[in-house]
């Protein structure tokens, strides 16, 4: 145990459990191309049932169910409204800009959320030949660079709203959508009444080896599958990994209260013991802490990685931690007793 490391860099870092691997192992298989996967169309279906929406899309990553929805509801030269810290505007290596064609309006929002005030004072005049349309508002929830924070749902209607009333489109980037559904009242097909479509990861918190999937009506899906087949994102024999997603969905979300639980205990732990000052508000499985000025985070995380932690820079003076299904309570007793050592030998 003293060698083992401690991994909280992300919670895409989980390997199948023996159950998922077993579930793969045994999934009936054809080709996804032609449709004639039988466990990825149950995935598909099930997805798409749970979210009350009409169809859905098994797709690799997150960040191609993002970048498929906003190239099929946009075209070239719309703008899309988002916050400043979101994903599809910081991490998805240019891709609106590369796959849609699209100019962006970040907007600076609430630890990653918007406010629709805010949306609606970001919304061009269609009239005005200078600016883009205004075509697409996408939401995170929960928000990766905010610290895992989540939306107050009624907030969320308020944009749709904004939308409605100006002929807008809403997509949802539900990298971490069951972290927020863990902690609140609402349910999946209540989000599918509010959104035109969303994205959902597998390969997050639920554990998934690799998965994301794509909600929305027929014609958006169809439209998708085939902007997912110029990309080179068709699937053959995935059924495989779609078994482990069923899975995942059947088994997983329930441990996910566990993952916001041990954050919250690492984030006192952060506070006590090491030089981090302020952590962003704890509200699901990520962990973000606040560095003096004088102390930057690469600094910082070289530190942590010398006592078999891992963690993650997340700007000059920001590391985050992130909680996950391999991350147990006896890890989190090991983490307490390196953290200790490290405290040490800081103050001494």
């Amino acid at each position: 145990m003293e060698n083992e490391v401690i991994d909280l860099r992300s919670d895409t870092l989980t390997l199948p459990t023996p159950e998922m691997r077993s579930v793969m192992n045994d999934a009936v298989l054809g080709d996804d191309v032609y449709n004639e996967d039988p466990t990825v169309n149950k995935l598909e279906e099930k997805v798409a049932a749970m979210f009350g929406m009409e169809a859905a899309l098994f797709c690799p990553t997150g960040t191609m169910t993002n970048q498929l929805a906003i190239k099929v509801h946009t075209k070239p030269g719309d703008e899309v409204i988002c916050d400043q810290l979101s994903h599809v505007y910081l991490y998805e290596g240019g891709g609106i800009a590369m796959n849609a064609f699209s100019s962006v309006r970040p907007l600076a929002g609430d630890y990653g959320k918007l406010s629709a005030a805010l949306v609606k004072d970001a919304i061009n005049n269609p009239n005005d030949i200078h600016q883009p349309v205004t075509k697409l508002v996408v939401l995170e929830n929960t928000t990766n660079k905010g610290g895992g924070s989540i939306y107050n749902f009624d907030e969320i209607k308020k944009i749709k709203k904004i939308c409605t009333d100006h002929g807008l489109i809403l997509h949802l980037d539900g990298a971490r959508l069951f972290n927020a559904l863990t902690e609140t009242s609402e349910t999946p097909k209540e989000y599918g009444e509010v959104f035109d479509s969303i994205s959902i990861c597998l390969s997050k918190g639920l554990g998934c080896p690799v998965g994301s999937v794509l909600i929305g009506s027929l014609e958006f899906i169809k439209q998708a599958r085939r902007a997912r087949k110029a990309m080179g994102g068709g699937w053959r024999q995935a059924g495989g990994l779609a078994a482990a997603g069923i899975y995942a969905l059947d088994h997983h979300v329930s441990l996910l209260k566990n993952d916001h639980l041990r954050a919250k205990k690492v984030g006192n732990l952060l506070l006590a013991y090491t030089e981090i000052i302020r952590l962003y508000p704890v509200e699901t499985n990520i962990v973000i802490g606040e560095l003096p000025e004088d102390r930057e985070a690469v600094s910082f995380v070289a530190g942590m990685k010398e006592k078999n932690i891992l963690c993650s820079p997340f700007g000059k003076n920001l590391v985050r931690f992130v909680t996950h299904l391999d991350f147990t309570d006896s890890h989190l007793d090991i983490l307490e007793s390196r953290l200790r050592l490290y405290n040490t030998g800081r103050t001494s």
